[in-house]
């Protein structure tokens, strides 16, 4: 019988404990993460659900000169407005067209993330600086890269967000911290190239893992979550 099929206080605080204390880290700590670590939450994640069992995720790990040489060529390109200028993104993560709620969100934790590290509205150098920090995973000792068969659908994406998920809380379960990186998919040509995509693979998106710098001040917020009567109905009679 698994633990879980007789629910406990105990069980139920851990696991919740894992969802309620994962955030999106932005400063790392150097600390090596040992191989075994990573695979162990990687096997744990691929749990996840999927569409008729089809598991569409394929994971890239890199460590040591392997994600310094990506990180270099990448943050290289970022800083080279010219070269910037010839990368677009390979999808829409966000909508072309924005409305509220959704872009009061976005414009928050933007502003409260700058207010944290004392970043001025307008100070375009200083925003440029911090949104190139993504480009080297944040300092972590390990960097995710996800890819997906370019043939699967939608519901394979579905399935993908869930694996992902799955990634951050067993990481939190191992004390460690994430940070789920979209920024990323501009460079979608890059990585490819440099990782050796095989034919038919497409970038998802990147991930920062590792122990999170508790000094950082990034590392303090918190983001807000609406409450249940916003995005929940019951549905009785």
């Amino acid at each position: 019988m698994n633990l879980y099929d007789t629910p406990s206080e105990a069980a139920t605080a851990a696991v919740d404990e894992a969802i309620m204390s994962r955030r999106s880290m932005r400063a790392f700590l150097p600390t090596p993460v040992p191989r075994e670590t990573v695979e162990a939450i990687l096997r744990v994640a691929s749990r996840a659900p999927s569409g008729t069992n089809t598991q569409p995720w394929q994971v890239h790990v890199l460590t040591g000169a392997a994600l310094r040489r990506l990180t270099d060529r990448i943050a290289a390109i970022y800083e080279d407005p010219l070269e910037l200028a010839s990368h677009e993104q390979e999808y829409d993560y966000y909508p072309k067209e924005w409305a509220s709620p959704y872009l009061d969100r976005r414009r928050k934790v933007g502003w409260d993330l700058y207010g944290l590290l004392g970043i001025a509205k307008g100070d375009k150098a200083r925003m440029h600086d911090q949104h190139g920090r993504n480009y080297r995973f944040f300092d972590a000792p390990v960097g995710l890269i996800f890819s997906i068969d370019r043939r699967m659908q939608l519901g394979s994406w579905l399935d993908y967000g869930m694996f992902l998920e799955n990634i951050m809380v067993a990481a939190r379960a191992r004390g460690l911290h994430t940070c789920p990186q979209a920024a990323f998919t501009q460079f979608h040509r890059v990585i490819a190239e440099e990782l050796a995509f095989e034919p038919g693979q497409m970038l998802v998106c990147g991930m920062a893992l590792g122990h999170a710098d508790p000094e950082a001040l990034e590392n303090s917020l918190v983001t807000e979550r609406a409450p249940l009567t916003e995005f929940v109905r019951f549905l009785e009679e």
